[in-house]
């Protein structure tokens, strides 16, 4: 099954022997089965393995979107050799907004919204027999340096030339280096599948990636309680209602009452998603035109149908397993087009029935629909600077206001308190909810606490461009769908 620590002198971290390779399949299997006491506590073994397979089949991941990483001995054959240390990055779709110089006469500036490529890091794992020794920090310095270029010039979700979006074949060395620093010139991929950043989530606090280029970003959520159906009472109900109605003066836009939430299932997605995507590409336009921004980089993920089926996909293969059936509510959609506000969800599971607190139901994307003016989200056209100018209770905002943002954000996270208890989660989770949604739970009057993480899912992000440096991005839609 392979060399093990015996069969070859371990080398030290900085060998010029250690090379960046793809896994065979061989090599995924191993680094899977040491894995799953790790993060597949609520499956089987069996059908962990049968779950790490699935994904690489699912959209997002299929068609070489998917690549398995591995640090090894460049002096061992595939299928033969040590990993040393391992890893997976997901192809991504993404964009970056900023300021252009014009052409010709007059100068000036212009704004450009640039398509591209993002890599998500994930998976990251040392056997314990090789810890200690430095292996995971040279892997992931090779990483940064590999992702700059892995893939550019393909689109996310389109094939390579090996039908796989790869350069290489299976198992093939990637990278090999002395783990110094090189310049090397680089061959500008085609406009819109340049890769524009990579990112991770660290669960390991904020020094270890931060010392090898992702910087720590935004890492703050509000978790919620979980809450039988029943707990919503009749009580809340009518101040959900009234806050509406007031909000709307007694209608929505369609002219008829807007008094619950409805759930969001697969057939949904496709149009939301496709909504909140020309949504952010105006609202980054508008952000990176706005005055104060100056040279500033905005970058987003693309918050498409493919990013949320990888998460609900993932999800289904679990909650089968798990509990012998799937979900059927997705998520939950308030108002009427032009004023919708929705949240798509995931259940992730790693207490399985036994541990309830190691389970969560995660709001994968909260979109708010015309906030402001025309295609806008308070995720992306509101400014912390804004904070203190807006009273609670009566302040409202072009194609938007508060107490209907609140009667919205109260009825959907009362269908999510409801769908986690009866799903076995410990909590409700929303990633790094901006300024206006925040103003939006508490006037909503919604049981909350927010959570400085510090340790756990640290999103960081390495950027690839040439608009500025890492720290001083603007990482906008900076939400749990980014995760992987």
């Amino acid at each position: 099954m392979g060399s093990s620590a015996t069969d070859l002198e371990l080398p030290p971290a900085d060998s010029p022997s250690l090379v960046l390779a793809k896994a065979t399949e061989a090599e995924r299997l191993r680094t899977w089965s040491k894995t799953h006491p790790l993060w597949g506590p609520a499956l089987s073994r069996e059908d962990y393995l049968a779950r790490e397979a699935y994904l690489t089949t699912v959209p997002l991941a299929k068609d070489g979107g998917i690549t398995h990483w591995i640090l090894t001995d460049a002096r061992a054959p595939p299928d033969a050799r040590p990993i040393y240390s391992s890893c997976e990055s997901l192809r991504k779709p993404a964009l970056a907004a900023y300021r252009v110089k014009k052409q010709g006469e007059g100068g000036g500036e212009a704004v450009k919204v640039e398509d591209g490529l993002a890599h998500g890091v994930g998976s990251v794992f040392t056997d314990e027999k090789y810890r200690g020794r430095g292996y995971a920090g040279r892997m992931m310095q090779e990483m940064g340096r590999a992702l700059r270029t892995w893939q550019a010039g393909t689109r996310a979700g389109a094939s390579g030339p090996h039908g796989c979006g790869c350069g290489s074949g299976n198992g093939g060395v990637v990278a090999v280096s002395d783990g110094k620093e090189e310049e090397e010139e680089e061959e500008e991929a085609p406009e819109g599948t340049r890769c524009l950043f990579s990112i991770l989530y660290s669960d390991i606090g904020k020094k270890f990636y931060a010392s090898r280029g992702w910087a720590p970003f935004a890492s703050t959520h509000l978790s919620f309680p979980p809450a039988a159906a029943a707990a919503a009472t009749a009580k809340d109900n009518a101040a959900a209602d009234s806050q509406a109605a007031a909000a709307t003066n007694g209608s929505s836009s369609n002219g008829t009452t807007e008094l619950r939430a409805r759930p969001i299932g697969y057939h949904e997605l496709a149009e939301l998603c496709a909504v909140d995507e020309r949504q952010l590409r105006a609202s980054l336009a508008r952000r990176a035109a706005r005055r104060g921004s100056g040279k500033t980089t905005h970058v987003a993920l693309v918050p498409n149908l493919d990013q949320m089926l990888w998460h609900l996909m993932r999800e289904d293969f679990v909650t089968k397993h798990v509990f012998g059936r799937t979900p059927a509510v997705r998520g939950a959609v308030y108002g009427a087009p032009g004023r919708r506000l929705w949240a798509v969800w995931t259940r992730g599971y790693y207490g399985g029935l036994e541990r309830v607190e190691g389970n969560t139901l995660h709001v994968l994307r909260f979109a708010v629909e015309g906030w402001r003016e025309e295609g806008g989200d308070p995720a992306i056209d509101d400014d912390d600077d804004d904070d203190d100018d807006h009273d609670h209770e009566s302040c409202r905002g072009e194609g938007g206001d508060y107490e209907y943002l609140a009667a919205g954000m109260r009825a959907i996270v009362r269908l999510a308190q409801a769908e986690a208890a009866e799903w076995r989660s410990a909590d409700v989770q929303m990633w790094n909810p901006p300024p206006a949604l925040r103003r939006a739970v508490d006037l909503a009057g919604l049981e909350h606490e927010v959570v400085e993480r510090d340790k756990d899912s640290i999103a960081s992000l390495m950027w690839y461009g040439k608009q500025g440096r890492t720290e001083e991005l603007d990482w906008v839609l900076n939400e749990k769908y980014g995760w992987c």
